[in-house]
């Protein structure tokens, strides 16, 4: 009868060479920001003891399409003569918990970071996002440098475990989903 040999508890099982999924150095830059953010985010939110919920599900408005987001945000947006860039935080049933403006731009633009734009959604371990911005022009139709952020913007969502389940462009009395759009996928 063969003999079974001991595992031994110091050596280390290798399913995938180590750089099977390493990121390009900018990713990998990326992710060493965001892990510093993160811990310094949660220690402040912890040591503050952060938290800016409503009390009860009846105060919440709840997000069900793009419309939904137009109708919270745009009277007052549309009229803005700047830019402006706010993140939608919701709970698991798309309920408002709050919207924080992250970016306020010129006329025609504004310098988007994803730690920035997500740092309130991990303060408040909320699981997904909307974001939206305003096109002071009155034309909601997304630029490239839109359709880019948001793509960069829905990866690092996604290395937080944070949905990030649309971008609306607000220009005028008008809007446009960029999920809708397609425009959200790589």
């Amino acid at each position: 009868m063969p003999r079974k040999k001991k595992a031994n508890l110091n050596e280390t099982l290798t399913l995938f060479p180590d750089d099977a999924f390493a990121p390009s150095p900018e990713g990998q830059a990326l992710i060493d920001a965001l892990r510093i953010n993160m811990t310094l985010l949660g220690e402040l939110a912890m040591r503050y003891e952060v938290s800016t919920r409503p009390e009860g599900p009846e105060d919440l408005p709840s997000i069900g399409s793009p419309r939904d987001v137009y109708d919270l945000l745009g009277p007052e947006m549309s009229k803005l003569a700047q830019e402006q860039l706010r993140v939608l935080l919701l709970d698991t049933k798309n309920n408002v918990l709050g919207q924080r403006v992250v970016y306020q731009g010129n006329v025609n633009s504004s310098i988007v970071r994803a730690a920035e734009v997500l740092r309130h959604a991990v303060l408040e371990a909320v699981p997904a996002v909307i974001i939206s911005h305003n096109h002071p022009s009155r034309n909601p139709d997304p630029s490239p440098e839109d359709v880019l952020i948001t793509r960069k913007l829905k990866k690092a969502a996604e290395l937080l475990d944070i949905e990030l389940l649309d971008h609306i462009v607000i220009g005028g009395k008008r809007f446009v989903s960029l999920k809708e759009r397609g425009l959200m996928a790589a």
